[in-house]
């Protein structure tokens, strides 16, 4: 039951961002030659009008073709547009991703009755922080290592990136206090893997502290996405661990069948898509040949070389390396989906 509603949420997340493209281009005027979900050879076509709807055997992305890398002299073809109306209508599909991604987060916090607040209500006995010179009960976490902290997840994950010693700004009775080059360490071990010893508090899910935590969820899957690409470039993490949709839907699968409840299932359901989405919605951005982003990219290169030579531009040049870009994507994402079925076979 989880994989079935792993691909089906996989598929709304692609069929949103290339509705966004679509929606968007009509609204404009533009002319869409094709709106299709998935790559790959067409299961299903259907014409309606001047557009083809299809749906692809592959369910590893989509596309709205308006012609984008081709000269035209239909005054209706997306590279005879202004400048706004093609930054509007590629920023769109981005948009719906990230748009999906905070009502995926409000709906997975529509039931909440409390949170859990990166603030120390307590400490565990033996706890080696609690002294007047350190921490104190009712002291926020503020940030650590100039990282600001959202949730609680942020405090272990920043911990347990650093190397022990922190920078860490603390907020007590509304003022800032910190603590420079602070020694930190896990020492106690818990049922509740507290291991610094500390207790966190619990903050009442008003209306307000509700969209208080959308919000910082949101800011805090979006800087996942940045972390995660700069572990990728710093070397931290390889190719190897990454996943593309095939990972996804096991990761998806095997948290919902671990799950103590049906309820805690569907949290975590929720809680992967809404990741996924503003994760679609950031990566998609990257000036990177064939994303949105690397048509952005190119087209503001195009506006700038046109005003400062008063040469005008062939899109076909463009259209070679976006295809060139397509080509290297198409490559990694079929090595990234090997891997990801090499350890289901494996284990």
């Amino acid at each position: 039951m989880y994989i079935v509603i792993a691909i089906i949420m996989f598929g709304v997340l692609i069929a949103i961002h290339e509705f966004g493209h679509f929606a968007t281009a009509k609204a404009c005027g533009v002319r869409v030659d094709e709106f299709s979900i998935g790559m790959g050879p067409a299961i299903f076509k259907k014409q309606k009008g001047e557009t083809q709807y299809s749906l692809r055997i592959l369910p590893i992305g989509g596309f709205c073709a308006m012609g984008e890398d081709e000269e035209s002299q239909d005054p209706r073809a997306f590279p005879n547009q202004s400048f706004w109306k093609r930054f509007l209508i590629l920023c769109a599909g981005s948009f719906m991703n990230f748009l999906l991604g905070v009502i995926l987060i409000i709906i997975m916090y529509g039931g909440a009755e409390a949170f859990r607040a990166p603030i120390i209500d307590d400490f565990l006995d033996g706890c080696q922080y609690n002294t007047p010179d350190t921490f104190q009960a009712g002291d926020e976490f503020y940030s650590i290592d100039g990282h600001r902290i959202y949730l609680i997840s942020d405090v272990s994950m920043f911990l347990e990136r650093g190397n022990g010693v922190y920078d860490i700004v603390m907020l007590r009775d509304g003022q800032k206090v910190e603590f420079d080059d602070m020694k930190l360490v896990p020492t106690i071990e818990s049922e509740q893997g507290l291991k610094y010893g500390f207790v966190w508090g619990i903050e009442k899910a008003t209306f307000g502290v509700k969209l208080e935590y959308v919000w910082n969820t949101t800011k805090e899957f979006s800087r996942l996405v940045w972390l995660g690409l700069g572990d990728l470039i710093h070397g931290a993490v390889g190719v190897d661990d990454m996943a593309g949709p095939v990972g996804i839907v096991d990761m998806m699968n095997e948290a919902g069948n671990s799950a103590a409840s049906t309820a805690d299932a569907m949290y975590s359901m929720l809680y992967f898509s809404a990741f996924i989405a503003i994760n679609l919605a950031i990566m998609n951005m990257l000036p990177i040949p064939a994303l949105d982003g690397g048509r952005v990219f190119f087209m503001i290169v195009t506006v700038i070389f046109e005003a400062v030579t008063k040469r005008k531009l062939d899109p076909k040049y463009e259209g070679y390396i976006h295809a060139g870009g397509m080509v290297l994507l198409l490559l990694l994402m079929g090595f990234i989906m090997y891997n990801d079925i090499a350890r289901l076979i494996t284990g």
